[in-house]
């Protein structure tokens, strides 16, 4: 039975224009719509007066002027990063450069644990130029004038990610680790899917009752929404281990029949999915290879 993962898109907004989604929360959409980014960045205000914001987004000066204009008459008091990809954090030089506010996250871009012992991490939609201010741990606690956020590290999409839970109204920020328009790309040696997997089974055992991803609008059943993305990945690499014991071993020809209804403008991006299922399946011994688990890397099943 294929996973039934309850995605929701309908999505009502103007971009530029300030929304209130909640009591404690005001979001500003940023004209940058693309495949990874759906309609868009979704930055969030937090709090009335003294706020925090979080992801300020890309480098369009449109959204830069909306939020600076969102918040004219308020104290930005913190700058808070889910993670470092170019739709998320470098719109924090510029509203830190007007607001004052320093910047908060769990840290510069790096790789995924599998992948630390290489020297640089990739650059494909990194943001390699931020460094926060203040280093964020999990569980750490930043609270402003009525409202307090508790970091949670969730490494996976990229190795620095984390989420954000506001306690007041039992929200989760949840970046780009769980969205409801669209399953998350891992892509490796940024993303890692054992650490990703570990992620969604982290938030399994949270109680918020509702998560508003960076992308997309907010999700209201995220204990069925996380579960329905464990049992989607773990299908995955069912579906993978099938095609090594038939024969179709490199990740160029997975791709070709896993994705064959999808856009092939979109394989290159399921390229790194697929090879960061097959460096999960390797280290739960499931699957093996000629060598290094390269993108070239001929591989094998090792289940039956």
């Amino acid at each position: 039975m294929v996973a039934e993962i309850p995605f929701v898109r309908d999505l009502t907004f103007d971009y530029g224009k300030v929304d209130q989604v909640t009591p404690l929360i005001r979001r500003v959409i940023a004209k940058n719509p693309g495949p990874f980014t759906f309609h868009g960045t979704g930055t969030y205000i937090v709090g009335h007066g003294n706020v925090a914001v979080i992801d300020p987004g890309p480098l369009v000066d449109s959204h830069v002027d909306a939020l600076l204009a969102a918040v004219a008459n308020e104290t930005v008091t913190h700058i808070l990063i889910t993670h470092t990809h170019r739709d998320h954090s470098p719109a924090a030089k510029p509203f830190k450069r007007v607001t004052g506010a320093r910047s908060y996250a769990q840290g510069s871009h790096s790789l995924g644990t599998t992948w630390s012992h290489l020297d640089q991490p990739a650059s494909h939609g990194a943001d390699l130029d931020f460094q926060p201010d203040h280093a964020v741990r999990d569980g750490d606690i930043i609270a402003g004038d009525g409202w307090t956020l508790e970091a949670v590290h969730t490494p996976g999409h990229t190795n620095n990610h984390l989420c954000f839970a506001l306690l007041e109204e039992s929200v989760l920020f949840s970046g780009d680790h769980v969205m409801g328009w669209s399953t998350t790309v891992v892509s490796p040696p940024d993303g890692d899917m054992r650490d990703y997997i570990n992620s969604c089974r982290k938030l399994l055992k949270r109680n918020e009752a509702t998560f508003w991803p960076t992308h997309g609008p907010c999700i209201s059943d995220p204990k069925t929404h996380v579960a329905a993305l464990i049992e989607h990945r773990e299908q995955r690499e069912e579906t993978i281990a099938s095609l090594l014991r038939a024969g179709t071993n490199t990740i160029a020809e997975i791709v070709a029949d896993m994705y064959k209804d999808v856009s092939i403008n979109l394989h290159v991006a399921a390229a790194r999915v697929v090879h960061a299922h097959l460096v999960h399946m390797i280290q739960t011994g499931r699957a093996a290879c000629d060598g290094p688990p390269t993108n070239d890397a001929a591989y094998q099943a090792l289940d039956g």
